[in-house]
């Protein structure tokens, strides 16, 4: 049961709510039912910045932290025999705090929401190295501690301000946490690439994939729980998937272009065509982009002679793609079966007005 003008007018006549209050509602629900209106499913929310004013506070939110860290770094070296770096580092930290209460919590600023989120990450990481230190830890477990400490403070950064930015930072927190753990543990990470090759030793390309299929998961309870996106559960979402994506793409993918078996090319082939038609299936793009570097190496080895062909050829296909996404989900969706969580994910075959011919 939904409420209606009428409802909100008689809270207000029965004093249960103030007018102020009954406009910020009626304001909510025009917006929520707008949006739900005139979904085109041609928008996928993504908002770094909004207006030029948010910028703006960007650039003096990063002025002033730069000058923080110089000046309490400075003095926590001061006193770093008597915990210098772990006072300050914590001091930054509340100081952050306070900056997110004014223009996340109040202001609902999306970028310096995402700068300070960054900048608490930093101060977080800072802190966890400094409670190491005072617990005389080697290298080792001075990450493990510093990672996990930067972690569980991110969390609680993103519980108390909810930036969706955040639950990005927080999964790398858990990678790097995880990560620092083997290596604690005796494991050895040779050189980068080693985190996402499957074929390489140690344990550190299933445990990329594994993040991403965790951050896949969470991501697409985020989706499910808001099909319309209209929620900041859809921005949530989002930026799991940017860590999903090519936590889980470039490891197979990678592991595939550089397998020299046989059967390594077309299965690579196989494996991004499953990846276009997922994130056609919960429409979100930042799959198919994951995949896009692999398409076009793959196709400057297949087609060496005719490079600048094969380049124009996948530049086309993915124009024609963006321009008609809509058209080829609601094809897709109405061609598959049923399938669990089908009718909780974005709405298809839904086409704007302008969009069709009178």
């Amino acid at each position: 049961m939904s409420l209606n003008g009428d409802d909100i007018r008689a809270a207000v006549a029965a004093g249960m709510i103030s007018e102020a209050q009954a406009a910020s509602l009626t304001a909510l629900a025009d917006a929520r039912r707008g949006a739900r209106e005139n979904l085109t499913g041609l928008q996928e929310p993504f908002e770094l910045f909004r207006g030029f004013n948010e910028i703006f506070i960007i650039v003096g939110l990063t002025i002033l932290y730069s000058g923080w860290f110089a000046v309490t770094g400075a003095m926590g070296a001061m006193d770093a025999f008597d915990g210098g770096f772990l006072i300050w580092g914590a001091i930054s930290l509340v100081v952050l705090s306070g900056l997110a209460a004014y223009f996340t919590l109040k202001r609902r600023m999306v970028g310096p929401s995402i700068a300070l989120a960054i900048m608490f990450a930093i101060s977080a990481t800072q802190t966890g190295m400094a409670l190491s230190f005072e617990m005389g830890q080697g290298i080792s477990p001075l990450t493990v501690v510093s990672a996990g400490t930067a972690t569980a403070l991110l969390v609680g950064f993103w519980l108390i301000f909810r930036v969706p930015f955040a639950l990005a930072l927080v999964a790398l927190g858990g990678f790097a946490t995880a990560a620092s753990l083997f290596v604690a543990g005796g494991a050895e990470l040779s050189e980068p690439a080693d985190l996402f090759l499957l074929s390489a030793e140690g344990p550190f390309a299933l445990l990329t994939v594994a993040l991403g299929l965790i951050a896949l998961a969470v991501a697409l309870a985020f989706d499910m729980s808001d099909p319309h996106r209209v929620t900041r559960n859809a921005a949530n979402a989002f930026w799991l998937h940017v860590i999903a994506a090519p936590a889980i793409v470039n490891t197979v993918a990678l592991t595939l272009f550089q397998s020299e078996a046989g059967w390594a090319q077309p299965a690579l082939i196989g494996f991004l065509t499953v990846i276009a038609l997922f994130a056609v299936i919960i429409d979100r793009r930042s799959f198919l982009i994951s995949g896009v570097g692999y398409v076009v190496a793959l196709a400057l080895t297949l087609f060496e002679d005719q490079t600048g062909m094969a380049i124009l050829v996948l530049g086309a296909v993915l124009v024609v793609i963006g321009a008609q996404w809509e058209r080829l989900r609601g094809a897709l969706m109405t061609a598959l079966p049923g399938f669990p969580g089908k009718t909780r994910l974005p709405p298809w075959g839904l086409i704007h007005e302008k969009d069709t011919p009178a």
